[in-house]
């Protein structure tokens, strides 16, 4: 109950916000203008950008279904599509390291937004617990700049809303003749990430704490819910002989039976360490296009494999 007041008090604070950015834009007269092209770099942005922009905006999506965004290339369509853009949205995933600084040399025009400013990020787990690494559940700090920081920022509604801010506001700068449609679009969308939120904290109230996953996309999930993932991956890098065996006798100890994969990765590894420990593997795909509905499904499966 304390964890659901708590964030019932803070998202408060965000809805005043709105609110109150609709109540001055009331007398503001609106313009017709032309649709703004926009590109996202994952499908969960699409969906985060569609709900404050609504149809005032044609946007694509960079790294397509199934593809790795860590190592993602554009294709030349995407290429000649990027020159007539107005505004590209980054999410910090690892892909845009390389191509961002192409990207805008191509379109010098386009404004180039990044979404994770702002969000603390966690680092990514080096071994398992117990061997003296918290599985990245604490921010970073200076004298860890070495360690590789988890880019899956758009798996934890409260992070959510940060970056649902980082759009709206870019978006009354490019396009200030529409803010009245972008502030009530923006206001409707963070009261259902609130909803979605305590729904998700209900959900895995009472449940255990840790789950197995293959790949560490889920480090901001469970800090959000007071939970722990336990990675086969450590810093996005193949398990070898010696961590296979520790994983394998981890989750015996554990009685962790249900491992959590994703189509952008081969599940062989997680299939053979499910079947030698008598569990079984899991499909979530932290990418989907149906971010919300998505979420709540991958709550759903996770409490259902807490013990």
């Amino acid at each position: 109950m304390a964890s659901v007041l708590q964030r019932c008090s803070f998202f408060r604070r965000l809805f005043l916000q709105s609110a109150l950015c609709v109540m001055l834009l009331l007398a503001s007269p609106l313009n017709a203008a032309d649709s703004l092209n926009v590109f996202v770099s994952i499908a969960p942005q699409q969906y985060f950008v569609k709900r404050i922009c609504g149809n005032l905006a044609r946007i694509s999506v960079m790294v397509q279904p199934g593809a790795n965004p860590a190592i993602y290339e554009p294709k030349p369509k995407q290429m000649a599509a990027l020159a007539k853009t107005d505004v590209y949205f980054a999410t910090g995933v690892p892909f845009e390291d390389m191509w961002l600084r192409k990207i805008s040399t191509i379109n010098p025009r386009m404004v180039v937004v990044h979404c994770e400013e702002g969000v603390a990020r966690i680092a990514m787990a080096r071994r398992l617990p117990g061997a003296g690494l918290d599985h990245g559940q604490q921010q970073t700090t200076a004298s860890e700049h070495s360690r590789i920081m988890d880019p899956h920022i758009w798996l934890s509604p409260s992070l959510v809303m940060l970056q649902a801010r980082n759009i709206f506001h870019a978006l009354l700068a490019v396009d200030p003749d529409h803010r009245l449609e972008y502030c009530n679009n923006y206001r409707k969308f963070i009261r259902d990430l609130v909803e979605l939120d305590i729904e998700i904290d209900q959900i895995l109230q009472g449940r255990g704490k840790k789950f197995l996953v293959f790949h560490p996309a889920w480090g901001y999930f469970a800090r959000s819910y007071g939970l722990v993932q336990i990675p086969i991956e450590l810093e996005g890098k193949e398990p070898g002989p010696v961590q296979l065996s520790a994983v394998t006798r981890y989750a015996r100890e554990h009685q962790l039976e249900v491992i959590f994969v994703q189509p952008q990765f081969s599940w062989q590894i997680a299939a053979a360490i499910a079947k030698s420990i008598g569990g079984r593997i899991v499909f979530l795909d932290p990418l989907a296009a149906d971010w919300y509905n998505n979420l709540k499904k991958a709550a759903l499966e996770i409490s259902a494999a807490l013990r």
